[in-house]
């Protein structure tokens, strides 16, 4: 029998890397929050790789932690490899990645949750969702407890509808063998909620003690001094390693020899997988001339012998896997404690939502994560705090939170959603963004910390510090323009040593850093009068000072884009009435109703012309005075 449990301002659905952040921004904006998970082991569980950053992720995170999220405090108390990829090209695309254990970190996520001042962790199946006469959301579990909210956060992840595929093996299932969440779909049907399904897939887990490491190649050490998080002090530990391994002819054979026994290729497994992270037998078909294929073995944690092979996703048949696996140098003997599989699930077309990740037609209700068709731990984090902020401040009645295309990654990967959608799991990538030269890693504070501070996430005491920062990194570039450099023949010969010119007479030091060849660490012994700075302060400085020309560029791109963004689209507006406007302008302007030219001019199937047209009307509607067509 029914009964009525509790009434909440923010109900959050899902507690993976969504549904952390969206609670936690929820409950720390001062409104009373429930988060609801299936399994409360699963909270901030890692069912795929453990490692939380990467190229264009660890930009993601380092950007949520600007903002005041949680995940790149979780992230460095329970690392136990990091490295920074990309050193070798530009600082636009260097990013920190590291290696996690699983455990620790849904350990440590769980306890904040707990931890967090109004904020309620429930272990529940939500098996429906409707919306009341007044406006407000009713949540049913499975043992019929019915919440209400005035706003609820759909962060589902995998488990929506969820269906384990291995081989000819088939069943309901969530990720790492939870329960599914079954019932919510026909519940978010009813609602009108366009459902589709996606696919994903995992590799094998294998025991540490079957693999022989003397065969294999260990990945170079890559120890940095970079956290995520801005708050981490002190330096990180590698603590573990990883290793490369390599498959061969014979790992090939196997594959074809038993595609007809893949779900992929048999038509059992409609959803659509993730283009960039193929299965392994998915990369064997589509590089057929490939002789052979480049994977990592990854610990899982420090207190379990549970190796992960990333880059080796499967939904063969447990026998094949073990037995393709088994041609590997170095896994002759391999073990298998978790065998590969693929999960099919429910997720949102997310043309259905707004920047806010407000759906269009549901007030109220709002989506984050792989429910609206993203894939990586890191995608599903920032929309979760984006989703959690807009809910609280729209039960608190304040202005909505919109983060654009020209201030972060974050503002990229929800615009690309909502304004292009997605037909496969949409993963970020540095090359997604316009403004890939600002948007480094290395400054998301100085673009995100006014924003976490003025919303309320980040605290008085971190923002006396954040400032205290800008005013060294602008101390610091007022006295390399103010620096001389003379002339000596330790400086000569070095400038010969890196290909660079030498000086006819002393310059200031600013003339030298701008040198490609140069950096700052080169010219220490010129510059006896360099102020002791942490490094990251250097390196700020320097990035900012070679690419000032590039910078200065990107920056007038965005005045540009900004003189879009500012023209709202009034609510309502019926593209059909609008003049001028081609055919498939109208059907896309009227489906994805965006809320301001800029966000228009990016949907696929408007032109030029018709923003041309839309300018023009608003233009007319202003000089009318009419606000309120």
């Amino acid at each position: 029998m029914e009964y009525f449990a509790k009434e909440y301002d923010v109900a959050v659905i899902g507690a993976g890397h969504a549904g952390i952040e969206a609670a936690l921004a929820a409950a720390r904006l001062g409104v009373s929050t429930v988060i609801f998970a299936i399994n409360l082991d699963s909270i901030g569980n890692m069912p795929c790789n453990p490692s939380i950053g990467g190229t264009s992720k660890g930009h993601l995170v380092r950007e949520i932690d600007a903002l005041g999220g949680e995940m790149g405090k979780a992230a460095d108390k329970t690392q136990i490899q990091t490295r920074m990829l990309n050193m070798g090209k530009g600082p636009a695309v260097h990013s920190l990645r590291a290696q996690i254990d699983r455990r620790e970190y849904s350990k440590y996520m769980k306890h904040v949750l707990e931890l967090q001042g109004g904020l309620d962790v429930k272990q529940a199946e939500i098996v429906d969702l409707t919306q009341t006469e007044d406006g407000k959301w009713r949540l049913k579990t499975m043992l019929e407890a019915v919440y209400t909210a005035k706003c609820v956060i759909i962060a589902t992840g995998t488990f929506l509808g969820g269906r384990i595929y291995i081989g000819d093996i088939s069943f309901e299932s969530g990720p790492d063998g939870m329960f599914p969440a079954a019932k919510l779909s026909e519940a978010l049907r009813k609602l009108g909620i366009p459902l589709r399904r996606f696919k994903t897939g995992t590799p094998s887990r294998v025991n540490r003690r079957s693999v022989d490491f003397s065969v294999l190649e260990k990945q170079e050490d890559g120890e940095t001094d970079t956290s995520f998080s801005f708050e981490t002090e002190g330096r990180n530990e590698n603590k573990s390693y990883c290793y490369v391994a390599y498959t061969n002819d014979e790992t090939k054979k196997v594959i074809l020899e038993n595609l007809d026994r893949s779900p992929l290729y048999s038509g059992k497994i409609e959803g659509i997988g993730p283009r960039y992270c193929p299965s392994f037998e998915d990369k064997i078909v589509r590089f057929p001339d490939k002789l052979r294929h480049q994977f990592f073995i990854e610990p899982c944690g420090l207190d379990t012998e549970e190796l992960y092979l990333q880059g080796m996703s499967s939904s063969l048949p447990e026998d094949v896997q073990l037995k393709f696996l088994r041609t590997i140098k170095g896994l002759e003997n391999v073990e298998v404690m978790r065998t590969a599989y693929a999960i099919e699930y429910d997720c949102v077309d997310p043309l259905a939502l707004r920047q806010t990740l407000e759906f269009l037609d549901l007030k109220g209700l709002y989506g984050a994560g792989q429910f609206n068709g993203s894939s990586g731990y890191e995608e599903a984090a920032a929309q979760g705090l984006i989703a959690g902020i807009n809910a609280a401040l729209k039960v608190k009645g304040e202005d909505e939170f919109i983060l654009d295309r020209s201030t972060s990654y974050i503002g990229t990967l929800i615009d690309d959603l909502v304004t292009k959608g997605c037909m496969d799991p949409y993963r970020m990538m540095t090359s997604r963004s316009e403004y890939r030269l600002l948007l480094r890693q290395d400054n998301a504070d100085i673009r995100l910390t006014d924003y976490g501070y003025r919303i309320g996430l980040i605290s008085e005491e971190r923002y006396r510090k954040f400032n205290k920062k800008k005013e060294l990194i602008a101390e610091e570039i007022r006295r390399a323009q103010q620096t001389t450099v003379h002339i000596s023949e330790e400086l000569q010969k070095l400038l010969e040593e890196k290909g660079t010119a030498p000086l006819e007479k002393g310059v200031r030091l600013i003339e030298l850093i701008k040198r490609p060849q140069l950096s700052y660490a080169d010219l220490t012994p010129f510059d006896p009068e360099r102020p002791d700075l942490p490094a990251e302060i250097f390196e700020q400085v320097e990035t900012e000072l070679k690419y000032e020309g590039y910078i200065k560029r990107q920056q007038a791109q965005i005045k540009e884009m900004k003189r879009l963004e500012v023209k709202k689209l009034p609510e309502g507006i019926d593209y059909n009435k609008i003049e001028g406007l081609r055919l498939e302008a109208r059907e896309k302007l009227g489906k994805i109703r965006p809320d301001n030219v800029g966000q228009a001019s990016r949907i696929s199937g408007v032109s030029p012309s018709d923003i041309s047209v839309l300018l023009i009307y608003l233009s007319k509607r202003e000089r009318a005075g009419d606000k309120n067509a």
